[in-house]
């Protein structure tokens, strides 16, 4: 293949696109089952179709990602950042409205969703602001000053939507960087204090009533079993309900009976665990698992420290995307609406994790060139 390196071809990065391509095509057959839309006649539904052609488009994607050299994302992160925050604005005043949530920009054929975007632009700019900065200075609270305002523009912006489950993402993927840096400890406290006002002051002023409400039925479900607890208590019977093997594919009573809501996006692994069990939801959870350590082990890898950074920053947002919606499946955490990584349906989303799942795979193929 004329203009493009052969290492790169003998070194592809196998394991990240079997796992990333193994949890895609279990989330398509799963979409099957959840989608509402199937019945004897329409045995794949329309959004089962839809999902495909986004997973096409996003494995075109990951493969043009392997293409670019991921350094070259070094030297345009701010211009990548202040592009989404653009468009993030824009949404407030041009984005499509669907069940109350301004989140998408009406692009013709697709609706793009800018907030997804935000995690890869984020992710870019503090592996750029690392890189760069000394590896053996300790950060103080003033090295912390402005990535966090860097942080709070996009996550404003999201919350403002209203979408708290994206805002939240951004915020402990961006968080999760300080794992991996020389924090001092009068900063950390610091860092802790700054972040329970920033709660506070988020319940009283950006907070919906409905918002408020989840977390309330969270702490005693039987608060309002018919009303705001009814979602994570139907979640939490049909995962019960599957047992050891699960009730088998398309025999879910809670999916196919419809007492699940949003089965086809947040509460996709609902699905998962009624129909596939326990071992079913195990070989899954164990597939992000490998994604995870495979992450981390090619930022361990790398050749260069901004690699190693952008590796961590990918490994993150697909730990925390998963352990988030997880959790609030299965009742450990407030329902906030994160998607689970390519098993939910959505075309945005799906796509940026391919892209993401494509700069790993850079990072782990490029360490053999320089």
């Amino acid at each position: 293949m004329p203009g493009i390196d052969r290492r790169l071809i003998q070194n592809f990065e196998w394991p990240v696109f079997v796992l990333g391509l193994a949890v895609s095509l279990v989330g398509i057959v799963n979409l099957i089952s959840a989608s509402p839309e199937r019945s004897a006649a329409n045995l794949i539904p329309e959004t089962a179709w839809r999902q495909v052609v986004w997973m096409g488009l996003g494995l075109a994607l990951l493969l043009a990602t392997l293409l670019l050299d991921y350094r070259t994302l070094e030297r345009i992160a701010f211009p990548f950042y202040g592009a989404v925050v653009t468009l993030l604005v824009a949404v407030l005043f041009v984005g499509r409205i669907v069940n109350g949530s301004q989140r998408w920009i009406d692009l013709g054929p697709m609706n793009l969703q800018p907030s997804e975007l935000a995690k890869l632009a984020l992710i870019v700019l503090f592996a750029r602001i690392l890189a760069r900065r000394s590896a053996t200075a300790p950060v103080g609270l003033l090295d912390l000053a402005i990535p966090a305002g860097l942080v709070a523009i996009p996550a404003a912006l999201v919350v403002k939507q209203p979408d708290l489950g994206t805002a939240l993402v951004l915020c402990v993927v961006s968080v999760s960087f300080l794992a991996v840096t020389r924090v001092r400890l009068s900063s950390i406290l610091l860092i802790g204090t700054a972040g329970i006002a920033a709660v506070t002051i988020a319940w009283f002023f950006f907070l919906h009533d409905y918002q408020k409400e989840r977390v309330f039925t969270f702490l005693n479900p039987e608060r309002d079993p018919l009303g705001a607890a009814y979602h994570s208590i139907q979640a939490q019977i049909a995962v019960g309900a599957g047992g050891l093997f699960g009730k088998g594919f398309l025999h879910g009573s809670q999916s196919q009976l419809d007492f699940l809501p949003e089965e086809q996006t947040d509460f996709v692994f609902s699905v998962l665990g009624e129909e596939w069990g326990f071992v079913g939801t195990a070989f899954v959870l164990l597939l992000y698992l490998g994604i995870l350590i495979r992450g981390l082990q090619i930022a361990h890898s790398s050749k260069d420290l901004f690699g190693a950074y952008l590796s961590v920053g990918i490994a993150a947002l697909f730990f925390w995307e998963g352990a988030i919606n997880v959790g609030m499946v299965i009742g450990l955490l407030p329902v906030v609406g994160v998607p689970l990584p390519m098993l939910s349906y959505g075309g945005s989303a799906l796509l940026t994790d391919m892209i993401a799942l494509g700069l790993l795979m850079n990072v782990s193929m490029r360490r053999y060139i320089f």
